[in-house]
């Protein structure tokens, strides 16, 4: 009954969506009752595909396994909770959850632009109403999660056991609303080319709708890296896999569109860039769905793969790519965007940054599609992995990183203050290679990457110290700090997070031994004993769990549980970590394979400052929530 509801409901959605697109020509010399029309869609579109999302998901906790997509990917021995996140596990579900999302923008984008221009308006929601109809359109005819099996199975396959954990609640969906929150600032952008003007106001209008999305794509990525750090087993955080790239390749234009927005607010500048950057943006998430669905590329992540369906999306992506572009070369010429400003300048430093945030995610798009090309003309199989990013992107992210410290140094160009600046720059680098030089003495083992990445934290957080100082001393008050704290939070996030980043890479220490109980094995100031191994039975699977205690310097420490598990319906064995974490480090177990009835093979890990990586993109989520914020009072201020 809930499949048959829940089918409708999306039928109906999108005859609803596609009503709202085919209405404006009919009623173009009634622009009154079509914004009525826009409203009103926009209001029952998401209520609509909510509720065919709901029926989904009751199907999945109700064990419908006469739904092909429930039968692959449930079971009825699966916990609930991960039957409901189930519901965006596989390809139909996930591209449901995507509409959900991109319906929720829709009506969001719907109420909060009423201060716009009335046409303009009835634009940029018609361009948002046609992404609707895209991927309503690619969900019903390709991809309905709603399709009966020919024979009900009496139980089904079950969810992979990578799936089955909390990651899975969480990471999807917050990755989610950063890529479809991109629709935004694409509908807009492309309605500003089409109109051929970006006023200061409409990029005051947009700007905390890219920031939104960008925040949501820094809390999806950290949140997909702590989970592969503690579920595959190996302790990595980031592995440069195909999908990881797919998501952080938006991530980095977004950010170069965040900088360009605010030099569009507030010079009227970079008009034509901050359109392309927008539209790359959007374009690159949707190339990362393909990347995903289509199976042309070997994932962790792509777990639900079908290549008919990834040429639908390939084609959708060049369409979209392909008529924005042409809308933009016939327009952006017959945009007024000035480009002159000083060699020295605000705009100057901003312009560096987007061209270092584009080439570096050109060298990633580079290394992830490079061996497929080759692969499609019958060429060499190649792979491009940790060794080709260590050495064409960091040295770009380098000097972008950098230039995070750049702010006092501005405040000095600013006001023609040549000597002081020239001053400030030798005793502000002195001031860092001393703190740099008295931490690599703390630092076990320190290199070259382990010193520049201690440089780069001290060159921003004490340049932004100074920032703060300097503004207070100058206007004696908190309004201009406030305002710009979000924006300062970020910036040393970023610093915290190429900390950690660093240390980590440069000075983990790893062992891999063969133990028997009770035996005992030291690793930096640590000792680790087998002390006890035990069998036991989860809801869906039965598992082997060792016991390792932990001391330091004869004190008890931590007590760790490494599991070996095997689930039931796949016969699939899934290696859970024991992890004792800590601020200034993380003690990490996994139990490998028997070696013979009495002796497992244990691989130990010491990993210091690790959790600085999550920190400081935490750190940047909340500078970006404190931004919107503040933008938002501003606004509510002046009207």
């Amino acid at each position: 009954m809930f499949a048959y509801i829940g089918y409708f409901l999306i039928l109906l959605a999108l005859l609803n969506i596609t009503l709202m697109v085919i209405s404006r020509p009919l009623l173009a010399g009634q622009k009154s009752e079509y914004d009525s029309l826009i409203l009103s869609t926009s209001k029952l579109q998401f209520p609509l595909v909510l509720s065919s999302f709901i029926c989904l998901a009751v199907s999945f906790v109700l064990d419908d396994f006469s739904l092909r997509y429930i039968s692959s990917n449930s079971n009825s021995a699966l916990p609930y909770y991960y039957k409901i996140s189930a519901t965006w596990a596989g390809h139909e579900g996930s591209m449901l959850l995507w509409c959900l999302i991109l319906s929720l923008w829709m009506f969001l984008a719907s109420v909060y632009s009423k201060t716009l221009d009335a046409d303009f308006r009835r634009t940029f929601l018609t361009i948002m109403g046609l992404l609707n109809i895209g991927f309503l359109a690619f969900l019903v005819f390709t991809s309905n999660p709603f399709e009966r099996n020919l024979s009900v199975p009496i139980d089904g396959k079950d969810l992979n056991p990578l799936l089955q954990d909390f990651g899975l609640i969480i990471h999807p969906p917050m990755l989610y609303m950063g890529y479809v929150g991109l629709s935004v600032v694409f509908a807009f952008a492309l309605t500003c080319c089409i109109y051929q003007e970006f006023k200061k106001e409409w990029a005051q209008w947009i700007r905390p709708w890219a920031l939104m999305s960008w925040a949501f794509l820094t809390l999806g990525i950290a949140l997909g890296s702590w989970w592969a750090y503690y579920e595959l087993g190996w302790g990595g955080w980031w592995f440069w896999d195909p999908v990881e790239n797919a998501s952080f390749m938006p991530w980095l234009v977004t950010t170069a569109l965040i900088h360009s927005l605010i030099i569009c607010e507030q010079k009227s500048m970079f008009k034509n860039w901050t359109i392309i950057l927008a539209i790359f943006a959007f374009t690159l998430s949707i190339l990362g769905t393909f990347l995903v669905r289509s199976g042309i590329l070997i994932s962790v992540h792509s777990f639900a793969n079908d290549p008919a369906r990834g040429a639908f999306i390939l084609i959708f992506l060049a369409l979209i790519l392909g008529i924005s572009l042409l809308i933009y070369m016939r327009n952006s010429s017959k945009m007024n965007d000035p480009f002159s400003f000083k060699l020295v300048s605000k705009e100057s430093f901003f312009l560096i940054n987007n061209i270092l945030l584009v080439t570096a995610t050109f060298t990633i798009l580079l290394g992830t599609i490079y061996p497929l090309v080759l692969d499609l003309l019958g060429l060499e199989k190649i792979s491009v992995g940790t060794p080709y990013y260590n050495a064409v992107f960091l040295p770009i992210m380098t000097p972008l990183v950098l230039l995070a410290g750049y702010i006092p140094i501005y405040v000095f160009f600013r006001n023609n203050q040549n000597k002081k600046l020239t001053r400030y720059f030798i005793i502000s680098m002195f001031v860092v290679a001393l703190f740099t030089l008295i931490s690599s003495f703390v630092t076990s083992s320190p290199n070259i990457y382990v010193l520049l990445g201690l440089f780069i934290f001290f060159w921003i957080s004490i340049n932004l110290t100074f920032f703060i100082y300097r503004r207070y001393k100058d206007l004696r008050s908190f309004n201009f700090l406030l305002k710009n704290s979000g924006m300062l939070l970020a910036h040393f996030g970023l610093a915290v997070f190429v900390l950690g980043a660093t240390i980590v890479e440069n000075n983990k220490i790893e062992r891999e031994e063969v133990l028997r109980l009770g035996d005992t094995v030291k690793l930096k100031d640590y000792e680790f004993t087998f002390s006890n191994l035990e069998e036991f039975e989860g809801p869906n699977y039965k598992s082997v769990r060792a016991e390792f205690t932990v001391v330091k310097d004869g004190l008890p420490e931590s007590i760790l549980y490494p599991e070996k598990r095997l689930y039931f319906s796949s016969d699939m064995p899934m290696t859970e970590a024991g992890i004792s974490p800590g601020f200034t480090r993380d003690l990490y177990i996994t139990l490998g394979n028997v070696v013979s009835e009495t002796k497992w093979s244990v691989r130990i890990y010491h990993k210091p400052l690790i959790r600085l990586i999550w920190l400081g993109a935490l750190l940047m989520v909340i500078g970006a929530i404190i931004s919107i914020i503040f933008r938002r009072n501003e606004k509510l201020a002046r009207g």
